[in-house]
């Protein structure tokens, strides 16, 4: 039997349910059997995991059903990832399937910066403790303030403390000519107002730019040769045309070097959903290979930069959720509250340039302030009315989630979404989206991912 593995897919949470239920039998006649039998993988969870690519399954080259999956978690915070679960259906142990996908999490892991993975287990179950020690990893003081969270945990979920371990596994950065993995998070636009048309007919706009844990993946992998590829096809954005390749080569230029990169993209983010795709790539692209490459650019001129590039690129390229005046070129960091978003794609490309130039956008509205913004009289887009008029998918998917609150038009995309309080909020109305349009739950952040990878990776920022 041979397997490949590769990154879960949301139509495999059913499979990966079912493989964690039949491994979980191999402990009936063990202590923690009463525990384990009580306690199964919370299907939502599992999902949201796997839209933030943290879930990979190992496919049967045959049947290319799951017979295995890890899945990483990010709650140690820092440069430290963690073990959720592995698991490989019984049927299928001992043909190296478990070590395949550990060995997998942790060359990510790597990629991504983290230095160090920890995991809870087992001491005395052979596919435990002691497979984790042949790959690496050892036994450390759980009492340590480290692993305080996990055993909170724990104790939250009733397993029995005596019976845990915990292990961890360092990890050295990665070497020049490694494969390097950065994020591209996506945005919403939690309110958007037209304030005036230059002469030069840019638009001006008040807007807030929300920044999200999620979004697409860019793997670079620097090159002696000063070639520039992508190496992933992107539909319907030829390689000359990609921002990202755009972007290298414009650093590349402005920093008078003679470097070169692969490219690697892993598009999650809907295009033409007004949520930043294109944009943030092409930032992260400027501030991850400005740390590959050793340009030594600050942000303030990586963002300049990234001004050439497209109007949105320098609150991605700064990482801060904004404030944002002017045609977009004036931007000033807001503290948000902490909530959770229910974000709803309709399936429904809407061109921006064609919102900008319809007749019956209003282009003179008053100047908002952030106190009418922060008190919630300030919440409209501009836009939703043009594209509840000519985009019936876009109309419906607003209509569905209005039932559950203020649902709200992302930019000048297609892409819906309504704001919560609580993570469970936003997963209760996800669960109810109608089989037409793709949900996410999603967490709104202050600062960016890619800032974090770049100081997990050991640069500044």
């Amino acid at each position: 039997m041979s397997f490949r593995i590769e990154r879960a897919a949301v139509a495999h949470v059913d499979a990966i349910c079912a493989i964690e239920r039949a491994a979980v039998q191999m402990f009936r006649e063990h202590p923690v059997w009463p525990f384990y039998a009580a306690i199964s993988i919370p299907p939502e969870q599992l999902e949201e995991a796997i839209q933030r690519g943290l879930v990979w399954v190992a496919l049967d080259d045959e049947s290319l059903d799951p017979v295995g999956f890890v899945w990483l978690d990010t709650e140690h915070g820092g440069d430290v990832i963690g073990i959720a679960e592995i698991d490989v259906l019984p049927a299928y142990s001992q043909r190296g399937i478990g070590a395949a996908l550990l060995t997998h999490a942790c060359d990510w892991a790597r990629a991504a910066g983290y230095r160090r993975v920890d995991l809870g287990t087992l001491a005395d179950v052979p596919w435990n403790a002691p497979f984790y020690a042949k790959h690496g990893f050892s036994i450390v003081n759980k009492y340590d303030r480290a692993f305080e969270y996990a055993r909170d945990r724990d104790r939250e979920n009733g397993f029995p403390d005596a019976l845990r371990v915990f292990m961890s596994r360092k990890l050295s950065p990665p070497e020049a000519g490694d494969w390097t993995a950065w994020p591209a998070p996506a945005k919403l636009n939690l309110f958007l107002r037209i304030t005036g048309q230059r002469e030069d007919g840019f638009h001006e706009l008040q807007t807030v730019f929300r920044l999200l844990d999620w979004g697409d993946e860019i793997r670079l992998r620097v090159r002696e040769d000063g070639e520039i590829r992508r190496l992933t096809d992107v539909a319907g954005i030829p390689s000359e045309n990609d921002l990202i390749v755009q972007a290298a080569r414009l650093l590349r230029t402005h920093a008078g070097i003679q470097a070169g990169v692969d490219i690697e993209v892993e598009k999650r983010i809907p295009m033409g959903g007004g949520l930043g795709g294109g944009s943030s790539d092409a930032a992260t692209a400027l501030v991850a290979l400005n740390y590959l490459w050793n340009c030594g650019l600050s942000i303030d001129e990586l963002a300049e930069l990234g001004r050439t590039l497209g109007a949105d690129v320098p609150v991605f390229v700064r990482g801060r959720s904004a404030w944002v005046t002017g045609i977009g070129e004036r931007l000033k960091p807001i503290t948000l509250p902490k909530r959770w978003y229910a974000v709803l794609d309709p399936h429904e490309q809407v061109p921006t340039a064609a919102l900008f130039q319809a007749f019956e956008l209003t282009r003179n509205a008053p100047a908002a302030t952030i106190s009418s913004f922060a008190s919630g009289e300030t919440l409209e887009n501009a836009f939703e009315p043009i594209v509840r008029a000519r985009y019936p998918r876009v109309a419906a998917a607003l209509d569905w989630l209005g039932s559950y609150g203020h649902a709200r038009l992302s930019g000048s995309g297609g892409c819906v979404f309504i704001e919560t309080g609580t993570i469970e909020q936003a997963e209760a109305i996800a669960r109810r989206c109608p089989a037409t349009f793709t949900a996410w739950v999603v967490e709104g952040v202050g600062l960016s991912p890619l800032h974090r990878a770049l100081s997990r990776h050991g640069a500044t920022g």
